[in-house]
Order: structure tokens, then C-alpha cells, then sequence
């Protein structure tokens, strides 16, 4: 145990009132949602949903194997894979862009505007922009691809503002005191301190990016989730455990790799 300057030990945090009100109000909500919500637990564990649900998991046994429909589930996996990273850098270099502003760089009014359209683009979720844009784009991989885009730049822009807003202040004012332009010291002092933690968010938005590019083709925009809800709609049980063992494989891959990049981006 750690011992104060006047050999004791030291005092137990303090918590203020609010978080204690804030805390309380959320278990009054936890309640709330379950006081007023049907949950029908007892009809979840009956034997007669245990069968019902075994009985469609063994539709999908064996998976198909065939080698021309591995070959369209690969070519899938590839087109979802590369929505995921293209969308996912499109929305880095547009967060990126609009994080500046976002973060008070240009005055507060600007500030305000910049953020409430960061909020307006990540409120929509990317179902909803692809539904949208399918109309604009056509059926396919591009409107997916501008889906994500637009919902992650929204998520990415508000992270890297406060990633900027968070760093130290203190080697930017000394440039600029010494007669550095703005945005030198901008891009000197204060972008490589968050510049890691922006790489950490963009990766995890992609491993994120991965999930919802294999669930954006239900509406039509290509890659797995369009081959699983074409089988899924017909009844095709083994073609779609297939599809959604592709599923499984590449997100188990994109967060290995995005693991392996954050720790060497850690060291």
C-alpha cells in the first residue's frame, strides 16, 4: 500500500453527489425497461423452443462444400472486405478533416456547426444511408461503400476532436510563441500526440466496419450479407451456413490483424 507524504494511508476518493444521482438514475432506468417490457423468459426456456431451435440448426448442417459455390463466396468475401476498408478510409480522411473544426481550432460557432453535423451523420445508422443511397447509386457494393463511409465519418470525426481537444496544449504554444504558423504547429506539436490514438479508433472502426459491410447487403449492397439473405430467403440452409462461416472467418481475421497492428503500434 502506497503511503501519503505524512506516512498514512491515503484518503479514499470522493464521489461526488451527481455521479451518486447520475448512478441511481441509471438503475431506475434498468428497472423501468424491465418492468415494462413483455420478456417472456419462461416461454424462451420450454422445451418446445429447445427442439425448435435444434431442429433449424441441424438445416444448416452440412455446409456446402462445392467448389463453384466456394468460388462465389470467396469473390463475397473479397467485395465485403474491400467496402469495409475503403469505407473505413473515406471516413478516416473525412473525421480527420472535420475533427479540426470540431475541435475548437476556429472558434466556437464553428465548433458547434461542425459537431452537430458529425452527430447527424452518425445517428443514422448505415441500414438506413444504404437503403437511401440505393436509390441514388443502384444495387451493389457503392452505395455500401458510401453507407459506411457516412456513418463512420461521423463516429471517427467526433473521436478524433476529442482526441485533439485532449492533448497538451504546451508544445504548440511554445512553437507559436517562437513564431511558428498555426497550422505548423498544429501539425508538429499537436497531431503527433493524438495521431496514435486516432490510428487505435480507425482500426477499431474497421474491425466494427467488417460486421456491418456483411450485414448491408440484406438491403441490397453486395458482398455476404447479399448471398445470405438471397439463400436465406429461399430456404437454402446449407449454402447459408456457408456463407456465414465466411462471415465468421473474416472478422476473426480483420481483428487478428487489427490486434497485431495495434500492438506494434504500441511499442
Amino acid at each position: 500500500m502506497k503511503l501519503s507524504e505524512t506516512g498514512l494511508p491515503p484518503a479514499p476518493p470522493h464521489i461526488r453527489g451527481s455521479t451518486l444521482l447520475l448512478l441511481f438514475g441509471l438503475l431506475l432506468l434498468v428497472i423501468a425497461s424491465f418492468a415494462t417490457l413483455p420478456l417472456q423468459w419462461k416461454a424462451l426456456f420450454t422445451s418446445d423452443a429447445l427442439h425448435t431451435s435444434v431442429d433449424f440448426l441441424k438445416g444448416f448442417a452440412p455446409p456446402e462444400t462445392a467448389a463453384n459455390f466456394l468460388r462465389k463466396v470467396l469473390g463475397a468475401t473479397a467485395e465485403t472486405l474491400a467496402m469495409s476498408a475503403l469505407g473505413t478510409l473515406l471516413a478516416a480522411l473525412a473525421g480527420a478533416a472535420l475533427a479540426i473544426p470540431a475541435s475548437g481550432r476556429f472558434g466556437n460557432a464553428t465548433r458547434g456547426m461542425t459537431r452537430m453535423l458529425l452527430n447527424a451523420s452518425r445517428s443514422i445508422p448505415e441500414l438506413v444511408w444504404a437503403s437511401i443511397l440505393l436509390i441514388a447509386a443502384g444495387l451493389g457494393p457503392f452505395a455500401g461503400t458510401l453507407a459506411l463511409a457516412l456513418h463512420t465519418s461521423g463516429v471517427l470525426g467526433r473521436l478524433f476532436a476529442d482526441a485533439l481537444e485532449n492533448t497538451l496544449p504546451q508544445p504548440e504554444s511554445a512553437l507559436r510563441i517562437n513564431g511558428t504558423h498555426a497550422m505548423a504547429a498544429f501539425f508538429y506539436a499537436t497531431l503527433p500526440q493524438a495521431l496514435p490514438q486516432m490510428m487505435s479508433y480507425t482500426l477499431y472502426r474497421w474491425e466494427n466496419n467488417i460486421r456491418a459491410a456483411a450485414i448491408l447487403g440484406v438491403v441490397g449492397a453486395g458482398g455476404l450479407g447479399q448471398m445470405l439473405k438471397y439463400h436465406l430467403s429461399l430456404f437454402q440452409m446449407h449454402q447459408a451456413a456457408t456463407v456465414i462461416i465466411a462471415m465468421l472467418l473474416l472478422v476473426a481475421l480483420v481483428d487478428a490483424f487489427s490486434f497485431t497492428l495495434r500492438r506494434i503500434m504500441m511499442r
